[in-house]
């Protein structure tokens, strides 16, 4: 596989340190020796070290302390630093009193958020690595995308279903299981599973908990489970004033990547038409504002809106300014702009979008409708949200 040269850019002054977050194998550890390629690396993965440093975490500060200064100009790199969450003293010792720069990657933050580790007290920047977004290939085909995800392994993989079902039993047995997460395996599998069945859709704790035979207060710690782990996050309902004709509190929830998505429910999409095309679709979207929102560090947040009618919008970013609904067909109908056009009304964003696989971008009344690989164009040259 060629490298790929990503959309992420982490650029220290003198000093500064950063953690870098992201799902596994999105590609952090291959952009860090790039970025980095003179830094000392301890990847904590190498059962050696995670057990010489679980042990005498100061064997840190003992072996930077040996070296001399040239080999310290470059952040030293902590690889699956959340695995030695005690280590982090050290990292804060070294920080304050030798100005040495780290760079500590991970692709998870429970443990030490749970262990009340050391998380440096703002001395350390953070960053977010994604899997793969569509302005970091030449041309991106739609089908591949969802059906392969964008982890860079699996989208240029021809087994990808294989890899991608070792990827979610990967993720239950390491990042779940083993870190002792949870101590109900079965509730969990059974959880995980449900989950991706009402995946992008608004979240009943009560009928998920009630399939996986634990109450609501479980399911609950279930899915923040996945938000510390990376792997998903929820959006909000947008609201700006009080209204009791909007849904103004069950949350949605999104895996990382949909390939990942399609693989819990065993998902195979052959052609660009139909539900489970069009709910694919709005997760690839998704996927790109949010890597865009973070790549961009334009940090808006994205949110839905729904009316208890029915009427709805997909995302909507930054508090009312761009709204934007995605639709699997060929040919968008007045009838699917209802929701788009309430909202309109209602806000009066700046921009109104509706994402959709039309051949050609038209303006219908106040709503731009756009083909998928435009609005992508778009979004990645600043234009659709500044």
């Amino acid at each position: 596989m060629e490298y790929i040269q990503r959309k992420l850019e982490i650029d220290l002054p003198p000093r500064q340190s950063a953690f870098l977050w992201g799902p596994r194998k999105t590609g952090k550890s291959t952009y860090l020796r790039r970025r980095f390629p003179g830094s000392i690396c301890y990847d904590f993965l190498r059962s050696d070290l995670f057990l010489d440093f679980t042990k005498n975490p100061s064997l840190l500060r003992e072996r930077l302390l040996a070296r001399e200064d040239r080999e310290l100009n470059d952040p030293v790199v902590l690889d699956e630093v959340q695995k030695v969450p005690q280590i982090l003293d050290e990292v804060h010792w070294l920080i304050e009193n030798k100005g040495i720069r780290f760079v500590l990657c991970g692709s998870s933050a429970r443990k030490l958020k749970r262990g009340k580790a050391n998380l440096l007290g703002g001395r350390a920047w953070r960053y977010e690595m994604f899997p793969l977004v569509s302005s970091e290939l030449e041309n991106p085909d739609l089908l591949t995308i969802l059906n392969r995800g964008m982890i860079p392994a699996h989208y240029f993989d021809v087994n990808y279903e294989k890899s991608l079902l070792a990827y979610t039993q990967d993720y239950l047995k390491e990042e779940v299981f083993a870190e002792g997460l949870t101590r109900n395996i079965p509730a969990f599998s059974r959880f995980f599973d449900a989950m991706g069945y009402s995946h992008g859709e608004l979240i009943n704790f009560s009928n998920i908990a009630r399939d996986c035979g634990v109450d609501s207060k479980t399911v609950r710690e279930y899915y923040q489970i996945l938000v510390d782990t990376l792997m998903g996050r929820f959006i909000e309902p947008f609201k700006r004033r009080q209204d009791r004709n909007v849904i103004s509190r069950a949350p949605k929830f999104y895996l990382f990547d949909v390939g990942v998505a399609g693989a819990i429910i065993k998902r195979r999409i052959y052609e660009e038409r139909g539900d489970l095309f069009g709910r694919a679709l709005e997760h690839f979207v998704f996927m790109e504002m949010s890597a865009h929102s973070s790549y961009s560090e334009l940090n808006y947040e994205i949110h839905y809106w729904r009316t208890k009618s029915g009427l709805e919008v997909d995302f909507v970013l930054r508090k009312g300014e761009v709204a934007v609904e995605v639709k699997g067909t060929g040919r968008v109908d007045r009838s699917e702009l209802a929701g788009l056009n309430a909202f309109v009304d209602a806000y009066s964003p700046k921009n109104a979008i509706c994402v959709c696989n039309e051949k050609e971008p038209r303006i219908h009344g106040r709503i731009t409708i756009m083909p998928w690989r435009q609005f992508l164009s778009a979004l990645w040259e600043g234009k659709v949200i500044v």
